[in-house]
């Protein structure tokens, strides 16, 4: 699977199994690790495993990050964004001179129309739709969501039998 620097930074806020969200980034250690996990995305000639973050750069790629999944954001637009993103997204053009000001690589791929927003409950991540029935960023979101439809399928029925029995008596 082909690997996009703004979608690996996105994907650093993600949920974390049990109905919260984690943001790997939020610690010094924490982008040293992400810094080091991403050393083939980096140019030639930058040695990330030697790397150390320090808290200033660990801001800044914050800052960065929050500018691209405001810009992912917009771009799934009319769709909902990520559940993260909901309450505290960056306006777009402040993510656009954020993202020119640091010279970002552009987020926006030539495949910017198939980004989209992982509808899976509890998931907050962004991923670029590769198959026309792809609603998901792996399948484990893919299972979570299927479950749920079943359980709400169930639900309901169970709720409208018990309402037409109460209608019978």
């Amino acid at each position: 699977m082909e690997r996009r620097p703004a979608l690996e930074l996105a994907s650093t806020i993600r949920h974390d199994g049990d109905g919260g969200v984690v943001d790997d980034l939020a610690t010094v250690q924490g982008v040293t690790r992400w810094l080091r996990q991403q050393e083939d995305l980096l140019p030639a000639g930058i040695p990330a495993g030697e790397y150390t973050a320090d808290e200033d750069l660990r801001l800044r790629i914050t800052e960065v990050r929050r500018a691209v999944r405001a810009l992912f954001a917009r771009v799934v637009s009319p769709s909902p964004p990520s559940r993260a993103d909901v309450h505290r997204l960056m306006p777009a053009d402040r993510a656009l001179t954020r993202l020119n000001a640091v010279a970002a690589v552009d987020p926006v791929t030539p495949r910017r129309e198939q980004l989209r927003a992982c509808t899976a409950p509890r998931c907050v991540r962004y991923f670029v739709k590769s198959h026309g029935r792809r609603e998901w960023c792996k399948p484990s979101c893919g299972n979570r969501a299927r479950a749920a439809r079943h359980y709400r399928r169930r639900r309901q029925a169970s709720e409208s039998a018990s309402a037409s029995a109460g209608k019978t008596c």
